[in-house]
């Protein structure tokens, strides 16, 4: 039992080293503790975000932004992905253009999507989609090219149609890569959402709330909000690593 009970504990010790080296800081003065609060008057500041519930609201902006953006993305780059994936030819046609566009920084692109939609929510979710849907895009493709050429050749032989081998075989295969991806692309997503919210005429948001914070030197608020963020991120990848272990188990087999 106490070896179960400090295997369950083993990642929290990460983050205790943190926030002692975080006190350690700020009790030394190392860094001017106006701009390094202690990490109990950000936790203050984090709990009254939620008390009073204005955190609630720009955490709930920020979360429709994100999901719609990586919906989108899904629609648009899962399909796509799957084309590209079962014809290489096509693929390696049209490789560079993709990673080209995937290695390029998205805030790069903001310029590009202000021309195309304006200042308002469609940039923020159109840009967002956009760096998600490479992400997603890349490892469809990339999952469908690698499913194991034995398990296809063995469908044919057995008198599989080219399309039931595509959905029972070459899919279920490419599953693990394909929740990489999603996983990546809902991260890629909320990076670029917060940081669209923070210099793209927002008013609200967790993106918006901590330039709003720093412009006051409101810094527990500020650091509150950026836990909030991180928080935000953390629970999103764990639901997609929960998701994968639950409907993806034969991953790897």
């Amino acid at each position: 039992m106490k070896t179960n009970l400090s295997a369950r504990l083993r990642p929290l010790w990460g983050m205790a080293a943190l926030v002692a080296l975080w006190a350690g800081v700020h009790a030394t003065k190392a860094i001017d503790p106006v701009l390094l609060p202690s990490p109990l008057e950000a936790l203050q500041a984090f709990w009254n975000g939620l008390a009073s519930g204005s955190l609630w609201g720009d955490f709930e902006k920020t979360i429709v932004r994100t999901v719609l953006s990586f919906l989108i993305a899904l629609a648009v780059a899962v399909p796509l992905g799957v084309i590209l994936g079962a014809n290489e030819k096509i693929y390696e046609g049209i490789e560079f253009a993709i990673d080209f566009f995937r290695s390029t920084p998205a805030s790069a692109m903001f310029p590009l999507f202000l021309v195309l939609f304006g200042v308002g929510e469609r940039t923020k979710i159109a840009v967002a989609a956009f760096g998600a849907a490479l992400a997603i895009l890349f490892n469809v493709a990339y999952g469908v090219m690698s499913a194991r050429k034995q398990r296809q050749l063995a469908a044919r032989v057995m008198g599989a149609p080219r399309w039931r081998v595509l959905t029972d075989v070459t899919l279920l295969e490419s599953m693990p890569q394909v929740f990489v991806g999603m996983r990546s692309g809902v991260s890629i997503a909320l990076v670029i959402v917060i940081v669209a919210e923070m210099f793209i005429g927002s008013t609200d948001g967790l993106g918006q709330r901590i330039m709003n914070a720093q412009t006051i030197f409101d810094m527990p608020d500020m650091y509150a909000s950026i836990f909030a963020a991180g928080l935000l991120g953390y629970v999103m990848n764990l639901v997609f690593l929960m998701a994968e272990r639950r409907f993806v188990h034969w991953g790897g087999k």
